[in-house]
């Protein structure tokens, strides 16, 4: 199964969100196009075909049918799609499916007038409008899909953050797993050493690509484990070191002041670690992923995001919002348990998979 059928099986609750609510918005009448049909139709001049034909009238005489299909799709069987104008009600109604699927006020605001521009007036199909927009997405999120860069230092130091909960631990035992699996040598310091199941879970992972995953007593001081996991991973001349680090944001001066020891003490080993900080983020936070970039930013150097749990919400909208408003890379994103459940972001296949389209 290739990773966008994947993808957009799995992100059905924000695909089929957007797709029936675009759906929704053609197949839409608005009454100001209603009324005046209703009242035209019996005193059209004869000759001149209505504007809108009620359905339960016969059509005036020598008026042809409007949307008739053509001869050629009549012959196969074929209908054309429903069509309405974008005019500025439609507009307002897709600013708020938008809104709806966490993209946010502003990047709402930005994709819907860019939409419009070229188009207002028109009569534009679902097909026409889901292209549109999986079109704007994609131009949003091309500049921001970008790998985590390897460097040629070893080890490259890799310090993950991110709120307890949000899949970091699963992200750097997948990680390390893809690593390894791609011919490097991985070392993980389990650094958040205030929970004993965030430990467990990397050494499960660890076992399974066979990679050493270095661990402390539970209470420890995890920049202690992050210096003594970098000299080691030096030692054996391993290719990545992978630091997990706590996610405790109830006292955010704690956390930021641990995250500053740890940079601070690995430098000591190597003045230029950590070498990325990467923001594991939850989809189905939604909005609330926002104020954890904001948060993160100042609190670590984050050099770019991944996005996990895409299968188990209606708010992948919100990947859009980040884009727009930070800018930062977007190395991968998850849509699942399985190690092959996380892979490199494709600005493409993200929004043809969110807009619902077809692969």
């Amino acid at each position: 199964m290739s990773f966008f059928k994947k993808l957009k099986d799995r992100m059905f609750r924000s695909s089929d969100k957007i797709g029936e609510g675009l759906e929704a918005l053609v197949s839409e009448e608005t009454a100001p196009e209603a009324a005046p049909a209703a009242s035209a139709a019996p005193t059209a001049p004869v000759g001149t075909a209505p504007l809108v034909t009620d359905p339960g009238s016969a059509p005036a005489a020598a008026s042809p049918e409007p949307d008739r299909p053509g001869l050629i799709g009549r012959l196969l069987g074929r209908t054309e799609e429903p069509r309405r104008v974008l005019d500025d009600a439609m507009l307002e109604s897709l600013e708020e499916l938008l809104i709806q699927a966490d993209m946010g006020v502003e990047t709402a605001v930005r994709v819907t007038a860019n939409i419009a521009e070229g188009r207002f007036g028109r009569r534009i199909s679902t097909s026409e409008l889901r292209a549109a927009l999986a079109g704007e997405v994609a131009r949003i999120m091309g500049p921001v899909a970008r790998p985590m860069p390897l460097y040629p230092t070893k080890p490259q130091v890799v310090l993950v953050v991110g709120v307890n909960g949000s899949g970091k631990t699963t992200t750097i035992g997948k990680l390390a797993s893809q690593f390894k699996a791609a011919g490097k040598s991985v070392v993980i310091a389990a650094g958040d050493t205030f929970r004993a199941a965030a430990v467990e879970q990397l050494q499960i992972w660890g076992t399974r690509a066979g990679v050493p995953v270095l661990t402390a007593p539970e209470g420890s001081d995890p920049a202690s484990l992050a210096f003594d996991a970098l000299t080691k991973a030096r030692a054996d001349g391993a290719d990545l070191l992978m630091i997990d680090t706590a996610g405790r944001l109830q006292n955010r001066q704690d956390l930021m002041e641990e995250l500053a020891k740890i940079v601070r003490v690995i430098r000591k080993v190597d003045p230029t670690a950590p070498h990325n900080t990467l923001l594991v983020l939850d989809a189905t936070t939604g909005q609330n992923a926002v104020t954890q970039v904001e948060i993160f930013r100042k609190i670590a150097d984050v050099s770019g995001l991944v996005m996990t749990k895409l299968d188990g919400t209606a708010k992948g909208g919100v990947l859009v919002a980040l884009a727009d408003k930070f800018g930062l890379p977007i190395h991968a994103i998850g849509v699942g348990e399985q190690i092959d459940d996380l892979a490199p972001f494709d600005p493409d296949d993200f929004a043809r998979a969110l807009v619902g389209a077809a692969e």
